[in-house]
């Protein structure tokens, strides 16, 4: 489950930088970057304490 996590986190990044560069999208390219870095620290906190 954690994998899935970071592939979609990564899918995420990718979409909020081409975004930004590309000038195309506000508000929603915001929201997935904020969604992908939450679903990355959820995935660091899950395996630490997993441990």
């Amino acid at each position: 489950m954690r994998s899935l996590l970071y592939i979609i986190a990564v899918i995420m990044i990718i979409g909020w930088a081409i975004g930004v560069f590309a000038y195309t999208a506000t508000g929603l390219i915001h929201a997935l970057l904020v969604i992908a870095i939450i679903a990355l620290l959820l995935g660091i906190l899950r395996r630490d304490t997993a441990v």
